[in-house]
Parts: C-alpha cells; sequence; structure tokens
C-alpha cells in the first residue's frame, strides 16, 4: 500500500513541472516577449524537428520483436477513446445549444485529445522513479505514447476529422436566437415521440398495429402546425445546396493523396522508421548496442555505427517537451472569453464537455482497460502499458484545433473553442492528478 501523502505528490508533481512551463509560456505571451509570429515558428521546430527526434530516440530502443503485440491493443484503446469522445459530443449537441460556427466543431473538440505534450511531459516525469522503472520506463512510455499520436494525426487528416472543423464555416452565419429556437423544436418533436411511444407499448399489441399509420401522419401535422403558429412570418435559414459529389476515382486520389502527405510528415515518418528498425534486429544493432542474436561491428569509439544519430536525436528531442507547454500556454493566454457575453455563452454545453472529457471519460477509461486486461488483450503484469492506456482517457481537447479553427474560419478568429477549452484546462490539474494518484493505487497499491 502506498503511503496517502507520497501518492498525491507522485501525482502531482508532474502536473506542477507542466503547470511551471505551461504559465511560462502563458507569461511570455502576456507581456509581449512570445507574439503570435513567434509561437508559430516554435511550432513549426516541435512539427518537424523537435518531436521527431523524440519519439525516434525513444521508440528505437524501447520496442524489439517481443513487445510489439502491444501496438494492435494500444491502436484499438485510441480508436475507442475518439469513437467515445465523439459520441459523447453528439449527445451534449442535442441536449444544449451549441453556437452554429462550433456545430460540428464540438465533434472534434469531443474526439480528439491532446495526446502529444501533456502526456509526454507527465509520463516522462512520472515513469523516472519508483514504482517505474527510470530509463527504461521512459523509453517504454513514449513509444506507447508514439501509437496514441500516429492515430491522432491519421484520423484528423486523411480520414477526416480535421473537415468537422472546417464545415462549421460552411454557409451562411445563423445567430444564436435561431440556434436555440431550432434546438428547442427538435427536443419537442423528440419528447413527442417518446410520449407517443411510452403510449403505444402501453395498449394492446392489435390497437398498436392499427394506429401506426394515422399516429405518423398526426405528428408530422401536429409539428408543421406548432412551427407555423410559433412564428407565422418566419422563414427557414436554409443551408446552400451541396454541390453534386466528385466522381468516386477523384474522391480516392484525393483521399490517398492526404493519407500520402500524412504519413510522410517528420513526426508520423519518424515513428513508422522507428517501429521498423526497431523490430529488425540487424537494422536496431546500428543504433543500440547488444542486440541478441547479432554481431555488429562497432565505430571506433566502440559504439554502434549509427549511435551517434541516436544521441543527436535524443538531444535535440530533449527541447520538445518544455518548448511545446510553453506553447500551449501561449495558446491559452491568446484565447479570451468575450467581454459582457458571459451569461450569453453557451454554458450548458461547455461545462457538459468539460465533464464528458475529464471525469465521464477517465471513468471509462478505467472500465475499458480493466475489461481489455481480463479479456487477455492487455498483459496484466505490463503496468505501464495500462497506467498509460488509462492516462489517455483524462486529456482535454487538442489544441491542434485551434490551429486549424484559425485557418479554415478565414479571420483567424477561434472564440467559440477558447470558452470550450479554457475550462478544461484549469479542470485538468485536479481531475488528472486524482485519475493518476488512483491509477497507482490500482496497480501498485
Amino acid at each position: 500500500m502506498i503511503p496517502t501523502g507520497e501518492l498525491i505528490w507522485v501525482s502531482a508533481q508532474p502536473l506542477i513541472r507542466l503547470f511551471l512551463c505551461v504559465a511560462a509560456g502563458f507569461v511570455l505571451t502576456k507581456v509581449g516577449f512570445l507574439p503570435p509570429v513567434a509561437a508559430r515558428s516554435a511550432g513549426q521546430m516541435i512539427l518537424n524537428v523537435t518531436a521527431p527526434s523524440l519519439m525516434f530516440s525513444r521508440v528505437v530502443p524501447a520496442f524489439n520483436s517481443s513487445n510489439i503485440g502491444v501496438l494492435g491493443p494500444l491502436t484499438l484503446v485510441a480508436l475507442l477513446y475518439e469513437a467515445i469522445g465523439i459520441v459523447m459530443s453528439w449527445i451534449i449537441k442535442q441536449l444544449f445549444w451549441v453556437p452554429h460556427r462550433f456545430r460540428h466543431g464540438i465533434l472534434a473538440a469531443g474526439g480528439w485529445g491532446n495526446v502529444g505534450d501533456i502526456p509526454t511531459s507527465v509520463l516522462l516525469s512520472l515513469t523516472a522513479a519508483a514504482p517505474f522503472n527510470g530509463t527504461s520506463d521512459q523509453n517504454l512510455a513514449v513509444a506507447y505514447i508514439s501509437v496514441f499520436i500516429l492515430i491522432f494525426l491519421i484520423t484528423l487528416f486523411p480520414l477526416g476529422g480535421a473537415t468537422l472543423v472546417m464545415m462549421d464555416f460552411q454557409g451562411p452565419d445563423v445567430i444564436d436566437g435561431d440556434v436555440q429556437e431550432q434546438l428547442k423544436m427538435k427536443q419537442r418533436r423528440l419528447g413527442v415521440a417518446i410520449e407517443r411511444i411510452v403510449i403505444s407499448l402501453k395498449r394492446p399489441f392489435h390497437q398498436r398495429k392499427s394506429e401506426a399509420g394515422s399516429s405518423d401522419y398526426d405528428d408530422e401535422k401536429a409539428m408543421t402546425s406548432t412551427h407555423r403558429l410559433s412564428d407565422p412570418h418566419r422563414t427557414e435559414l436554409l443551408e446552400p445546396k451541396s454541390e453534386p459529389a466528385a466522381p468516386l476515382y477523384r474522391r480516392l486520389a484525393r483521399f490517398g493523396y492526404r493519407f500520402f502527405q500524412t504519413v510522410i510528415s517528420p513526426c508520423s515518418l519518424s515513428i513508422i522508421l522507428a517501429f521498423i528498425i526497431s523490430i529488425v534486429p540487424v537494422l536496431k544493432a546500428l543504433f543500440v548496442p547488444d542486440v541478441p542474436r547479432v554481431n555488429m561491428p562497432t565505430a571506433p569509439d566502440g559504439h554502434p555505427p549509427l549511435a551517434i544519430i541516436l544521441d543527436t536525436t535524443t538531444f535535440i528531442g530533449g527541447a520538445s517537451i518544455p518548448l511545446g507547454l510553453m506553447t500551449l500556454g501561449s495558446a491559452l493566454a491568446r484565447m479570451e472569453i468575450p467581454a459582457g457575453r458571459f451569461r450569453s455563452l453557451p454554458l450548458g454545453a461547455i461545462g457538459a464537455l468539460a465533464t464528458a472529457r475529464l471525469v465521464i471519460m477517465p471513468v471509462l477509461g478505467v472500465l475499458i482497460t480493466q475489461g481489455l486486461t481480463q479479456a487477455g488483450l492487455l498483459d496484466p503484469k505490463d503496468k505501464l502499458l495500462r497506467f498509460v492506456c488509462i492516462f489517455f482517457s483524462c486529456l482535454p481537447t487538442a489544441t491542434t484545433q485551434v490551429l486549424l479553427t484559425q485557418v479554415y474560419s478565414g479571420t483567424g478568429d477561434a472564440q467559440h473553442l477558447s470558452v470550450f477549452l479554457i475550462p478544461q484546462y484549469i479542470l485538468m490539474f485536479v481531475t488528472m492528478t486524482a485519475l493518476t494518484a488512483y491509477t497507482l493505487q490500482l496497480l501498485f497499491g
């Protein structure tokens, strides 16, 4: 049993370091030392140099042919979390009003979490000391994280997750009052349908069968008349007619091109190459010493011939996490809640999404991980693997969506997204500490 004080400190310490790095970027931005152009340049360095180096330097020594089997379960968990997040966001959208320019973006906000900077920072700190095994577990943790990052990149870009953000800015604008009225009409129709189902279930079967045809007509007629009476002078804000779909071969060609672009991006390519090198003993022996059943000649310094490449990527990759967290702080510093409009914000949807991602999702993450362990898909002895799977269920919305929103909006504006993100990143420090403490007690207590 881990003492309570030690458990709380071990759980909170990585988040304190994370908070200080994020706060540094936040303060630098507020005082004008980290303007948007500098933050974008830092982001390009992370995406193209430091993050690929970090992934490569950790995956190559961590994986081998004996543990490569975890790729399947990790991929399954990553896809499950994205799918569950999208479903929860869709339910929130049905229950609470969401701004028109965030009607599809809320699905992306629920499905894609911050799988890069935050988990890497926390897990590298946690695995550096007991109850984990230091450097070996650090390398393995980043290797596990790289699977989540790869799935994130593939599903967000070539598989179309980013188009959800783009769709928000298609068609004419709709004022908040109209959106709220449409939601009320939708909820009213749903209520009528549920009421009729409940009433019909209480009646004998022959009566339900005879009334089935007429009830549909009555529902449609009643709802049409209700809509007209509610505002007889109002016309619908109709969506523009969609253009004819492109031929199948063109759509497949575009998909193949987007997929190829994602695969050859520096981060994806470094992960894929690292996995290939790590499971081919001859290739791995070029970078790592003492590979079983491989007799590899050494360089003049006694190290493997390409050890200098691994050392260089390790050195460069060390800058990835602090730089990434400071750019996260910079992004949060530039987000603003519209002044004087607090009461007009979609508070129900904001609170529901934060609760779904940072409270409900971690509960489901524990249940999913335990279920997969009992089903034999996760090794019960691999406590690091189980910890990573649980931890990834408690991540706020990815800040990548901020960049996508700024690009697709055409004005660089992301105010609708900002009011959804800020509460999540505040709540994260509480729920993530609690989940970390609980998981450590579950696995090592």
